[in-house]
């Protein structure tokens, strides 16, 4: 993907010991944006269908499933 350059203002104390252990700034920045991102998504995603998981489970809780009667655990 493009890289775009981007301007952030960090701790400085964390700048330097993040330095120090030689980590490399760009790509933690990218994986923790990646996850953030993710998480939000999820998030998101799961108040938009709300109403339809709580409908699904009500309907589960009242009929069941199809495969109960085969189960054996």
């Amino acid at each position: 993907m493009p890289k775009k350059a981007v301007n952030l203002s960090v701790d400085a104390d964390l700048l330097a010991r993040a330095k120090e252990m030689d980590l490399n700034l760009s790509a933690t920045f990218e994986e923790v944006l990646r996850e953030k991102t993710r998480e939000e998504e999820q998030r998101r995603w799961v108040e938009e269908n709300r109403d339809a998981i709580e409908a699904f489970n009500r309907r589960i809780e009242r009929d069941g499933v199809w495969s109960d009667g085969l189960r054996r655990f």
